[in-house]
């Protein structure tokens, strides 16, 4: 599912227009990315939590040159699921 159909699967259960659907799929993602880059964690009980976590400075190997390569620090999105969400599918 792409994000075209998933906002119009959200428009018809929720009985919206597909475009405010889209607007506001859109203003979900928008917050979620500015609480994370504002240093905050989200968590949103029955569904999991989104937090940014710092991944520091390495040293990787080339697979072609066989060469040592410097990877920069960098902060990474992650997103876990909660237990009652994945107990859905798993009953």
């Amino acid at each position: 599912m792409n994000k075209g159909e998933f906002v119009k699967a959200v428009a018809e259960k929720a009985n919206y227009t597909q475009k405010d659907a889209g607007v506001l799929f859109d203003a979900v993602i928008d917050t979620i990315v500015s609480v994370l880059k504002s240093g905050e964690k989200i968590q949103i009980p029955g569904f999991g939590s989104f937090e940014l976590t710092k991944k520091p400075a390495t040293t990787k190997m080339n697979p072609l040159t066989k060469k040592p390569v410097k990877v920069a620090a960098c902060n990474v999105p992650k997103f876990k699921f909660g237990k009652s969400f994945k107990a859905i599918f798993n009953d």
